[in-house]
């Protein structure tokens, strides 16, 4: 049920779209025609692009508006075009501008408009500022000691008053309710019925509360490696941690099976146990500047991408042989120093994915624990247990802790009335968004499932490497032929030692650089 807000003196419910007709104050919104021009900016090559006004404050739409970036790709058989297809790419705090583009080689680009946007607050569209401070300027291990957890708290106490000073009155309309009326009404700007969806990751949330907000304006949906709906938010950064460990464990169990090539360990404790020693080694004797928090967060990444094992074998092999057991000399040889700019690498992308202004604010409109003792105590399990890709950082107090105001609405309770059935899409060791949100998201409502096995990648449809999940999406979204309640598709093939490695000339750290740049052409999903 949606929540209320005052208004000289009455309460006013956050209005959404009827079947066959629109809130009369509203109406101008729904009715504006968009200038559509070229696009201009990378990424954005063959598209069109224009600006909708939306209000700032859906409660008070005669007030303070603010203008949304939306992008066009038409349908290539226009003979057969059966409407839009909205996209984003999660975040929250994703740019969704130039999706239209990235996908617009996919069959379901042939029927369908592809309509990308940047939500309230992201990109073109009106932004929320918020100024934040160097992370560098605080201590924030991947394992604090005690005296270090404080650390943790007094950066988000300052990202939190950083915002609260420059965010203006925007920021407490910067929500996923809010976003979802804003793609309503570029809906009805765009002359639509209907809005067909395909949301990844944080997006899978706001498809599924655009479609309890608006369920008569909803037709076919897409929900791409999903958001548990009952852990938003701070349950769902929780997951992750336990779903990293789980990508460690089954590179171990891989690399033990492969011990006579890689010798890394017999079984898996002990290929554990040499990635907890390498750790340390770190934390005494950093390589170039590499520390263990570093290694940490590379470890848990690498470990997802089963197809990239062998790269992450080759690294521990490394680190094992050019760090010394006890204090050295601190000189190491090229090929340490070359796997550990690999893990640097790694380790910066994984940092990045979880710092954004706006991203921050949408977290907010669910509420935090303001018991700093509740997250210390969280905090020294995850570090003795969970300390890998994202580890104590995400169940750390955040700037929503000590958030300096009052969300306008709760969060929308989800469900699925009136609208058809759905795809819901995830990874069986998915880390950012863990498995079990898929089959719950699918359960609540009542979609039908499409597994990715043995598979630690976040976002599918359209990816390379994944056809199974490609081809039943499209017969979806074309044809309105569902897959079955529960379907399985393969993941990526573990890593094959036996097979030509075309790059194994090449640097480690530029073949890992090849595959970060390779997963953001591809399919960079937030």
């Amino acid at each position: 049920m949606l929540g209320v807000a005052a208004l000289t003196g009455v309460l006013v419910t956050p209005p959404t779209a009827a079947a066959d007709t629109v809130a009369p104050e509203l109406r101008r919104f729904y009715e504006q025609e968009p200038s559509w021009k070229p696009c201009d900016g990378d990424g954005l090559d063959g598209l069109e692009c224009a600006k909708i006004t939306v209000p700032m404050d859906y409660t008070r739409p005669e007030g303070e508006k603010i203008r949304i970036a939306i992008s066009r790709r038409q349908a290539t058989d226009r003979d057969h075009r059966r409407g839009i297809l909205l996209l984003n790419p999660g975040g929250p705090g994703g740019s969704g501008l130039g999706w239209a583009s990235r996908l617009s080689d996919q069959r379901s680009a042939e029927v369908y408009d592809l309509i990308g946007f940047d939500p309230r607050g992201v990109g073109r569209s009106t932004n929320l500022n918020c100024s934040a401070p160097d992370p560098a300027a605080y201590e924030l291990p991947s394992r604090p000691t005690d005296a270090q957890l404080h650390n943790f708290t007094e950066a988000a106490r300052t990202q939190e008053e950083g915002c609260d000073r420059t965010a203006g009155s925007l920021r407490p309309h910067i929500t996923t309710a809010n976003t979802a009326r804003d793609m309503d009404v570029i809906r009805g700007a765009l002359g639509e019925d209907k809005t067909n969806y395909l949301g990844y990751s944080y997006g899978t949330y706001l498809g599924a509360v655009y479609g309890s907000l608006f369920p008569d304006r909803m037709d076919r949906s897409v929900l791409d490696s999903s958001v548990h709906p009952d852990r938003v938010w701070r349950g769902a950064f929780k997951e992750a941690p336990p779903a990293f460990t789980e990508n460690v464990e089954r590179f171990a169990e891989w690399a033990a099976d492969h011990d006579d090539k890689l010798g890394l360990g017999k079984d898996a404790k002990a290929v554990r146990g040499l990635i907890e020693d390498l750790a340390q080694r770190l934390h005494e004797e950093p390589v170039d500047g590499v520390t263990r928090t570093d290694f940490d967060y590379a470890i848990g990444q690498l470990s997802r991408w089963q197809g990239e094992w062998d790269l992450v074998a080759e690294a521990l092999a490394r680190l094992r042989d050019g760090i010394p057991q006890e204090d050295g000399d601190d000189q190491f040889d090229a090929e340490t120093k070359d796997a550990a700019e690999a893990i640097d690498l790694v380790a910066t992308e994984s940092r990045e994915q979880l710092v954004n202004g706006t991203h921050n604010t949408i977290l907010c409109e669910a509420d935090w624990p303001t018991d700093l003792d509740v997250y210390y105590d969280d905090m020294r399990y995850y570090r003795e247990n969970h300390p890998y890709g994202w580890g104590v950082a995400v169940t750390a107090p955040r700037p929503c802790t000590f958030r300096s105001y009052t969300p306008p609405e709760k969060p929308v309770t989800l469900e699925r009335t009136g609208y058809p059935t759905g795809v819901v899409i995830q990874g069986e060791y998915d880390a950012q968004t863990p498995y079990e949100g898929g089959p719950a998201m699918a359960k609540r409502l009542r979609d039908n499932l499409i597994i990715v096995k043995d598979d630690g990648n976040h976002g599918y449809y359209g990816g390379p490497d994944y056809d199974c999940v490609t081809e039943q999406v499209d017969d979806y979204l074309i044809d309105g032929i569902l897959p079955g309640s529960a379907t399985t598709c393969p993941g990526v093939p573990r890593a094959d030692l036996d097979a030509d490695q075309p790059d194994a000339d090449k640097p480690l750290a530029e073949q890992v650089q090849d595959v970060l740049d390779k997963r953001e052409e591809e399919l960079p999903v937030g």
